[in-house]
């Protein structure tokens, strides 16, 4: 598929979506800037010199036309369970490839379901080329090469790199779902904080919860590993909180309910600036068993979970956008460009590994 090199940069004006364009644009990328608010779309593009269209996911669901131009598209507009999917149909049927900077598991198993139509269309659906969840999608990968007969994994992080708004909608959307682990090779619904364990991220040892990260998904998709759990570090309150958080869960997605948090979040989530985002860094840490209970253990640091973001979905569009040789269908960060993806992104380091 050839067409101009020219890609398009979905939900331009958001928190995220304009650390990628301003990025994008220092690194002489060939870009158009996109998004449903015609005034914030115009102002962004006319400071950064660049071209610009105006469309709603509503209006893409009946014009697929509106991406035939591009070789590419990144959708940073969430929440992404309210555009991903249109996005991912209007893509295959304009031969367009699909990225996003999601971390919700129902895009990544949406994405796995249209793999042999996006195969057969020679296009690439590869959603989470941000902090969700590259990181540990190429953590997963080091891991099952470490261990090739792995039968459980955990994976985990200890960021506080804070919320955009776009991401604290996301994360309120997913309260009502509870957790997510994956069993027996299936995703199983659990409650919030399912399971709490003691785990050296990379700082020292911290009681940690599971979370349903997008991991669970696409780590299957990555090793084939049947058996995953994804952690974060919770202090006993915070878990408690959480666990109590179970008995009012039905209430949490009553429309009004939504509608008055997300109000808030609008009001009162800024996202960190650029001060605050170069202070921060990520501990990210894995774990594999095998049936005879052999255990190996690896730890990263990388860079701020925004910081990872801009870096990483650029670098993955520049890659793709310059080599013909990549698979098409439905692919994970690591499936893609190799485990090794996350040590060519500025700030990672490699701590240990543990047997």
């Amino acid at each position: 598929m050839s067409k101009t090199q020219q890609w398009l940069l979905y939900g331009a004006y958001g928190y995220t979506g304009e650390l990628i364009a301003r990025q994008a644009v220092k690194k002489g990328l060939k870009l158009v800037l996109s998004g449903r608010d015609e005034a914030k779309t115009k102002q962004l593009a006319n400071e950064l010199g660049l071209s610009y269209v105006v469309f709603s996911v509503s209006d893409l669901a009946n014009n697929t036309d509106l991406l035939k131009a591009y070789d590419l598209v990144l959708n940073c507009a969430g929440p992404f369970s309210q555009t991903a999917e249109v996005f991912l149909d209007a893509c295959i049927e304009a031969r367009c490839h699909y990225f996003d900077i999601t971390g919700e598991i129902a895009v990544f198993e949406a994405a796995a379901e249209r793999h042999q139509q996006a195969a057969l269309a020679e296009v690439i659906l590869c959603p989470g080329v941000g902090f969700d969840v590259i990181p540990t999608d190429c953590m997963a990968a080091m891991l099952k090469q470490a261990m090739p007969d792995a039968s459980h994994l955990c994976l985990g992080f200890d960021s506080r790199s804070g919320f955009s708004p776009g991401t604290a909608k996301t994360s309120v959307e997913a309260l009502p779902e509870g957790g997510r682990v994956r069993e027996d090779g299936l995703i199983k619904q659990v409650p919030l904080a399912y399971k709490t364990r003691r785990i050296d991220f990379g700082g020292g040892q911290k009681l940690a919860m599971t979370i349903p990260w997008g991991d669970v998904a696409t780590a299957y998709y990555s090793t084939g590993i049947q058996n995953i759990e994804v952690y974060i570090p919770g202090s006993p309150k915070l878990v408690k909180r959480m666990k109590r958080m179970n008995w009012i869960r039905p209430v949490l997605g009553w429309s009004w309910v939504q509608n008055i948090i997300k109000k808030r979040i609008e009001k009162t989530v800024k996202g960190p600036d650029e001060q605050a985002r170069e202070k921060l860094t990520t501990y990210v840490w894995g774990e594999v068993t095998n049936p005879a209970g052999e255990r190996i253990q690896k730890r990263l640091l990388v860079a701020n979970g925004y910081q990872l973001t801009v870096d990483g979905s650029l670098h993955v569009v520049n890659a793709v956008l310059s080599q013909s040789d990549l698979s098409p269908g439905y692919q994970t960060p690591s499936s893609l460009l190799g485990a090794d993806l996350i040590r060519q992104l500025p700030g990672t380091q490699d701590i240990h590994i543990e047997s």
